[in-house]
């Protein structure tokens, strides 16, 4: 394996079997998930009705590639269209959420006859050649080469940078100013892309509005505005079922992009756009392991299990519990600037007291302490990985949160 091929942990964990909200490793420890395998394993490890799907599915013909007609494939496209919220919708199936990204990349392009793009700084869109290049994170853009000009956009980070004292609105025009400034000195480009919540970033993001207003600028050029949902979308951030209809009060994007949940651990990523920038392209294409029979079949289960149980109503209630949880545990604690997110996509940004200075070696110490009390958490963050990423199952229970929040305490005050 590459050296450049991160694990977690000083002593790294094998995850043999997972239950629930619940995962076992090699030794037979039994652990409280709280990070789903990057916001992939979305529903619940094992869920029946997706393993079902998966099995049945398997039984009959697990892949025959785009080339041929696949039920699977059109009614997870017909579900998707629907929920999407993007008039007159076309959707791609891709095997990742950076292939997702990408697909979005070159139909803009192509649409737009521009290979300018508009990202925000602290922003991580997957690891392909052209989407390392339009992310503004630079613990994960191992280059500067790339296909695409890249222009940052300020907005992304609501509590540093230079508007960061600013209220909410004020924030916002700062923002907006920035952006038509920025515009007023390149070529036309062909989008911003954008996740409404910043994911490894630390889960950041800006106010409400911030996108909307964007968009209203954008569309006065013809700029094209990509919603990268891959960590955002299905619920997981309890208000909204997209991650844009924070900022929506200007309609939905263009296009946005989808992955790791709807598969629950299935390779399933893909791209919703309206049918005549989905059509743009002049050539033949395909996906050979995009949309394959066996994958559809885990994400329509998954995805009629997520809206029957009402999950994102579940994200809304039990991750405001946890929320406040940690925001009174952190109040003790001097390691923590902020606890931040919503629904179940929860962020705890540290730094060395008193300072804003990022503690990177605080959070590893919180992610070993946290897995010696039996809970599994993420890092992220684009100040040298210093923010724990919170993000269960979403059928995460009460019970469930107070018992992680409760080794969380413990591991945060064990620094």
């Amino acid at each position: 394996m590459p050296d450049w091929l991160a694990l977690y942990y000083e002593d790294p964990l094998e995850i043999t079997h997972g239950e629930g909200r619940h995962v076992w490793d090699a030794q037979g420890n039994r652990y409280l998930d709280f990070f789903g395998g990057i916001l992939t394993t979305m529903t619940a490890h094992a869920l029946p009705e997706v393993t079902k799907a998966v099995s049945e599915q398997a039984g009959r013909i697990i892949h025959s590639s785009t080339l041929y007609l696949n039920r699977p494939m059109v009614e997870l496209a017909e579900r998707i269209a629907q929920l999407s919220g993007i008039p007159d919708a076309r959707v791609f199936f891709t095997t990742s959420g950076t292939e997702a990204n990408d697909t979005a990349l070159l139909l803009a392009t192509a649409y737009r006859q521009s290979n300018t793009i508009l990202a925000m700084r602290n922003s991580y869109h997957g690891r392909s050649f052209s989407a390392v290049g339009i992310t503004g994170n630079r613990g994960w853009s191992p280059t500067s080469l790339s296909p695409l000009q890249t222009l940052y956009v300020h907005g992304g980070v609501r509590t540093r940078g230079p508007y960061a004292e600013l209220g909410d609105e004020d924030f916002i025009a700062a923002c907006v100013e920035d952006l038509r400034d920025l515009l007023g000195h390149t070529r036309a480009p062909a989008a911003l892309i954008a996740e409404p919540i910043q994911g490894v970033g630390g889960f950041t993001s800006g106010p409400d509005g911030l996108y909307a207003a964007f968009r209203e600028v954008l569309a006065e050029r013809g700029i094209l505005w990509i919603a990268d949902e891959v960590q955002t979308g299905w619920g997981r951030t309890g208000d909204h079922f997209w991650g844009w209809q924070a900022h929506g009060q200007s309609g939905p994007p263009d296009m946005l992009t989808f992955a790791k949940g709807i598969g629950n651990g299935s390779s399933i990523g893909g791209v919703v756009a309206r049918a005549d920038i989905m059509n743009c392209l002049d050539s033949n294409s395909i996906s050979t392991f995009g949309g394959t029979q066996v994958t559809m079949a885990a994400g329509l289960a998954n995805l009629s299990y997520l809206l029957e149980h009402d999950l994102q109503g579940n994200a809304r209630r039990v991750g405001g519990l946890l929320l406040e949880r940690l925001r009174a545990v952190a109040a003790h604690v001097p390691h923590v600037r902020e606890v931040r997110g919503r629904g179940l996509m929860l962020g705890i940004e540290l730094t060395k007291p008193g300072t804003d200075d990022a503690d990177p070696v605080a959070a590893s110490a919180v992610l070993e302490a946290a897995r010696e009390g039996g809970l599994l958490i993420g890092k992220g963050g684009g100040h040298n990985t210093s923010s724990l990423r919170i993000a269960p199952p979403l059928s995460l229970t009460v019970a469930e949160a107070e018992e992680g929040a409760a080794i969380l305490e413990n591991a945060l005050r064990s620094i």
